[in-house]
């Protein structure tokens, strides 16, 4: 009796504590909750669920920044200051919970496993809190194979001869120096075909590295894999490989029409000049949206084995994603999309272009581009051609019915009916699927940058690029585009890539303003530690000058904005009525971002 007692007693003392920290909690918490959590809580079982914020970071101002590297870096910090502010009370009780969480700031959400009822009301009654909204386990929808024959010497795969790549190799630009990424199944980073290409292969040394190059986002074993028992040896990767893997072949397949040769007959890819870096989002071809938004993330700004120094310069250029998040598996959840609506616009906005296969549901007629990501006016969706360039079969077609847009999709069309590319173990095979167009543009787009590298960053423009020179093609099907006879239309969007032409026009287009020597901003602070006020001396900052100033638990405790005319200004801040302790700081002018940190004594 007395230990029962003494449980409730902490309870007690838990519960007030809790009230300390939230004091004005959410009455109405259950109107914030989705209802397949509220039943599973009310039924006394536990679940996975997402914690979404009212806040939303403002990162429309990267349009003005130029540079990728400086672009990336004025999203990330955006972005992460946000979380920072909205995320603290949650993190906190998740930490005195010992909850299963990890914490995202490319969306502003958390995503929490196994969340018991009392866990999911606790967090519903944060003010903060905008949603709890489901993270289900989805199965993708996987392509068809096909018989693989095999290579013939001298022989170029078709899809790289059709949009005619190797006219762009003899130019002498074959994606050097851009770095691709993938976000798939895994990657066998040791098929002879793609190990030459991958960024963190060094054969001086003979040796890899995978920090900055490869990420798990796989934790546990998804319960669509069919498993009696749910154990991590029951797949051939096992749960956060430290190493790129491929429990599945989809997505060595994908890598190796955006970057393989092999250097003898298997010349596979669009872009052999180009290296790769790659993420797992998928358990054996089973994903959910958090998954999906961890790799986007860390494409944002790749870290190291630990997860931690994210840095936005090791950021690829671009992005190839052959998978969708699909109605029928659970992505029902209009939040849930809009949420992953927000990764694919943050990421962007940071400089990176994000290419998304359209579907495979073309069979069924038109507005058959349902599956997010790719109905995202945002995202860059691709279409399937046949080696005839007529469509696909499969290929989802316009226009977008689900948000009632009726906007044109796919943007524009590559090949993807029976493509030969590698798999696991050292093996080719020929696939069909949406899944095998996307990387035929994303090794476009490495194409297009390696011949112009200032481009970098700059995703409308390389987008624009690649939709004004792919070769128009129309359908007989009326999918509200004048019987298929529209140009753009919704079978092909602006018709199958052309990367002679594609490179050809990059070629002519004037730089980006501001690319020319931009000198980044120079900031000293003094004192340093300080007591009552810290002087900011800035150097090199122009136009439109702000500085923030955070405490240690992200909140702002000074914030000016002035436009800069001189060379040099300095800038007191004071701190006299702050508390001891560390203060991060951050300049942000036209001509990029500084950041530090003040010790306050």
């Amino acid at each position: 009796m007395r230990q029962i007692l003494l449980s409730a007693f902490a309870l007690l003392l838990l519960t007030l504590h809790l009230n300390a920290q939230c004091p004005n909690p959410d009455k109405n918490w259950r109107l914030k909750v989705a209802p397949e959590i509220l039943a599973v809580a009310d039924r006394g079982e536990t679940t996975d669920l997402l914690v979404l914020f009212h806040e939303k970071a403002d990162v429309s101002g990267a349009r003005f920044v130029h540079g990728k590297t400086a672009k990336g870096q004025f999203v990330y910090d955006r972005l992460v200051q946000a979380a920072a502010r909205a995320q603290a009370n949650a993190l906190r009780l998740l930490r005195e919970r010992q909850a299963d969480a990890n914490s995202y700031y490319l969306v502003n959400a958390i995503a929490v496993g196994k969340a018991n009822a009392e866990l999911v009301q606790r967090l519903a009654e944060l003010p903060e809190v905008a949603q709890l909204s489901t993270d289900p386990e989805i199965t993708f929808d996987a392509p068809m194979p096909g018989p693989a024959g095999p290579a013939e010497r001298g022989i170029i795969e078709w899809g790289v001869e059709k949009i005619n790549a190797p006219a762009v190799w003899a130019l002498g630009y074959t994606g050097q120096n851009i770095t691709v990424g993938g976000s798939d199944t895994g990657y066998d980073w040791q098929h002879p075909a793609i190990k030459q290409h991958y960024r963190g292969w060094n054969e001086a040394e003979g040796k890899a590295v995978h920090s900055y190059n490869w990420h798990d986002a796989i934790h546990e074993i998804s319960p669509l894999s069919g498993d009696s028992i749910p154990d991590p040896a029951n797949n051939p990767c096992g749960v956060n490989s430290l190493v790129p893997c491929d429990d599945h072949s989809h997505g060595t397949h994908t890598m190796g029409t955006m970057v393989g040769d092999d250097g003898g007959d298997n010349q596979i890819g669009v872009a052999p000049g180009a290296k790769w870096i790659a993420c797992r989002n998928m358990e054996r071809g089973n994903g959910k949206p958090s998954s999906y938004i961890e790799c986007l993330q860390w494409f944002l700004a790749p870290t190291n084995q630990g997860g931690q120094n994210p840095d936005v310069a090791k950021a690829p250029h671009v992005i190839n994603n052959s998978w969708y998040c699909s109605y029928e598996e659970g992505c029902t959840d209009l939040s849930v999309n809009e949420l992953m609506r927000t990764a694919v616009i943050n990421l962007k906005a940071s400089g990176v272009v994000v290419v998304v296969s359209n579907g495979n549901f073309g069979s069924q007629g038109c507005g058959t581009t349902y599956g997010p990501p790719a109905y995202f006016e945002e995202s860059f969706s691709i279409g399937a051609t046949r080696s005839d360039d007529t469509i696909a079969r499969f290929s989802s077609r316009g226009p977008v019915l689900v948000d009632g847009s009726n906007r044109m999709k796919p943007n524009v069309s590559a090949p993807g009916q029976n493509v030969r590319s590698c798999v696991r173990f050292g093996g080719y095979a020929n696939f069909s699927g949406t899944s095998m167009a996307g990387p035929h543009v994303v090794g476009l787009v490495a194409l297009v940058l390696s011949a112009r590298p200032d481009l970098a960053g700059e995703v409308d423009l390389i987008e624009d690029i690649i939709e004004q020179t792919a070769l128009p093609l129309f359908d007989t099907l009326n999918c509200s585009d004048n019987g298929g006879q529209a140009y753009p239309n919704n079978t092909h969007g602006y018709g199958r890539v052309n990367a002679l032409g594609a490179v050809q026009k990059a070629l002519t287009v004037s730089p980006p303003l501001g690319t020319d020597e931009v000198v980044a901003p120079e900031v000293t602070v003094f004192p340093n530690p300080v007591r009552d006020e810290a002087i900011f001396d800035l150097k090199n900052c122009s136009g439109k000058t702000t500085l923030v100033v955070f405490d240690a638990n992200g909140r702002q405790v000074h914030h000016q904005t002035w436009t800069t005319a001189l060379f040099r200004e300095l800038a007191p801040v004071s701190l006299k009525d702050q508390a001891a302790g560390v203060y991060f700081w951050e300049i942000r002018a036209e001509n990029g971002t500084a950041r530090g940190k003040v010790v306050k004594e």
